[in-house]
């Protein structure tokens, strides 16, 4: 099975973090933490920078890393390394999902997540908590 590795911004805002509904594919309309596929020669940071130049428009700061979720997918396994995020420059504006969200801990499961992007849930909240 091949296996394809991306990168996923977990963008924190005081007590919310910011989710986007995919706006294309089989998914179309499940939620996820915006980011995208690591190019050949970049950092996992790097890859996660430039996606979220390319689909919001804005500049982040490339914090911790929360996890690395292992997924497999009917036709494919993902590798997503999940960072927690800031945004440094700019506004987060949607040019490829189809809406987005600021969600408390209280309203992470009132979404419907992409299977991989759910198994980070449990940790952001704990994350949240604190």
């Amino acid at each position: 099975m091949k296996t394809i590795k991306v990168v996923a911004a977990v963008i924190k805002s005081s007590d919310r973090i910011f989710a986007t509904a995919r706006g294309y594919g089989e998914y179309k309309g499940w939620w996820e933490f915006p980011g995208g596929k690591i190019e050949e020669g970049e950092t996992p940071e790097e890859a996660l920078k430039r996606e979220i130049k390319e689909e919001l428009e804005a500049e982040i700061e490339v914090g911790e890393l929360i996890d690395t979720i292992e997924y497999d997918y009917p036709t494919f396994h993902l590798s997503m390394d999940c960072f927690w995020c800031r945004v440094v420059a700019g506004e987060l504006v949607l040019k490829e999902a189809e809406a987005a969200k600021w969600l408390t801990k209280e309203e992470l499961d009132t979404v419907k997540w992409l299977p991989a992007d759910l198994s980070l849930i449990s940790k952001i909240r704990v994350e949240m908590e604190q």
